[in-house]
This record gives C-alpha cells, sequence and structure tokens, in this order.
C-alpha cells in the first residue's frame, strides 16, 4: 500500500493517529514483518512530519500490542501470534455479545434513535463503497451499543480490548464484498436489540466478531487461522 505525505496543517494528535493507522495497516497486512525495527527519523521522513506524532504514534501501537518499545532500543514489530489474535477476538466476540445483551434491555429512546441512524449511515456508506466512512459508522455503531449495556465495568472492558483489536477489524473492510455482510449482520443485531430480543442479540453479536476475525484473513493471509483453529471457531457458530 503507498502511504501519501500527511498535510502539515493538522494537529499534533491528527497527525498522530493518521501516522498510527498507517503503520498498523501496514502490520496487519504483513508489510512489517515481527522484529522490524521502527525508526523515529525514518519514518517521520516517509510521512513528512516531525519526530513528536511518529513518537506519539508508536506509543498507540505499543497500548494496542502491535509494537513493543525496549529502553535504549527503540521500537520494534511485536511478535504477535495467530493464536493471539484468536484468543483477542474470541475475548472480544464474549464482551460485545454481553454488552449488546443488556443494551437489548437498557438502551434508551435516544440510544436507540442514534444506533438507527448510525445504521443507516453504514448503508449509505455500503453503498457507495466508501471504506472510511464505513469503518467511521461501524466504529460508532458499536461504541454506541456497548455503552447502551450501562454497566461501567463491561464498558471499560469493552472498550479497551476492541482498541488492541481494531487494526485488524479494520482491515477487513478492504474486501468490499465484507462491507456488505457486515452490514447484513448489524442489520441482523440492530433489530433483536429493538425487539429487545435478549438471546438473538448475544448470538449474532458474537456470530458477527466471529466473522470480522475470518475475514481478516482474505486482506491479511499471514493472519489466517490454523487448522485447530478453524476447526473451533466452526464448531462453536454452529
Amino acid at each position: 500500500m503507498s502511504i501519501l505525505s500527511l498535510e502539515a496543517a493538522r494537529s499534533r494528535g491528527g497527525l498522530a493517529d493518521d501516522v498510527c493507522r498507517h503503520i498498523a495497516d501496514e502490520i496487519v497486512l504483513g508489510n512489517l514483518a515481527p522484529g522490524s525495527r521502527l525508526d523515529e527519523v525514518g519514518l517521520a521522513a516517509r510521512f513528512n512530519v516531525s519526530r513528536t506524532p511518529v513518537r506519539e504514534a508508536l506509543k498507540q501501537l505499543a497500548i494496542m500490542g502491535l509494537v513493543d518499545t525496549r529502553p535504549n532500543r527503540g521500537s520494534v514489530v511485536a511478535e504477535l501470534t495467530v493464536d493471539q489474535l484468536d484468543q483477542m477476538f474470541e475475548a472480544i466476540g464474549e464482551l460485545e455479545a454481553a454488552c449488546a445483551r443488556h443494551a437489548a434491555l437498557r438502551m434508551t429512546e435516544e440510544d436507540r434513535s442514534r444506533m438507527r441512524e448510525l445504521h443507516a449511515e453504514g448503508r449509505a456508506a455500503m453503498q457507495a463503497g466508501d471504506i472510511d466512512r464505513y469503518d467511521a459508522a461501524n466504529l460508532e455503531l458499536h461504541a454506541t451499543i456497548i455503552r447502551g449495556c450501562y454497566n461501567p465495568v463491561l464498558i471499560d472492558l469493552a472498550t479497551s480490548l476492541r482498541y488492541r483489536v481494531s487494526p485488524f477489524r479494520r482491515t477487513q473492510f478492504r474486501n468490499l464484498e465484507r462491507m456488505g455482510e457486515s452490514f447484513e449482520e448489524h442489520s441482523v443485531i440492530v433489530e433483536a436489540i429493538l425487539a429487545h430480543d435478549v438471546i438473538t442479540t448475544y448470538r449474532e453479536m458474537r456470530s458477527h466478531l466471529l466473522s470480522a476475525r475470518s475475514a481478516t484473513n482474505r486482506v491479511a493471509p499471514a493472519w489466517g487461522l490454523p487448522s485447530t483453529s478453524k476447526q473451533n471457531l466452526k464448531g462453536e457458530s454452529a
């Protein structure tokens, strides 16, 4: 993936977020191998920014678990394994499913209205084939459902782990077919929440996250599922 220079007029925070997304995408797509050194000077020149946003981006990537920062040795791409990624998606699937189940009973009318608006925004983005727009709507839709559980502990846990897997969830939409699949899965979840159907809501949200994990392999073969994991996912979602 070619990476364009970032506009110097953007804020420091915005620059850091952009650099973070680009480096994360490179890691997820396998263009930066585990153990690769991430040189601040080289990255700053590559993105046409100062070292400050690069340094901030590397801190964000370290929190995500995609980068290891070693004292006096700089930053390198973390040795994240396929099994570890499987486990993170399994965990976030359970957490978001639990949040959605509670949201089906606890969401306010304002929350439900916002969820409908975001689902409609996702439809428009999907129809336009706009990956960035769909990703933004997807993120806010999930965040709205998580917040709708009204359990601060669950919200904190789900939000924290969701942040760690966000680069993998975003990359799946490079496959336009997956965008359509994701939207259809959202439709079932939204309808179940609006109907206060806690059983369907839990099941479909969990299945949605497992589908997102499997979809990663379409655009990032390096994260393909081992045969044992494929069997486990197949059996659990049956």
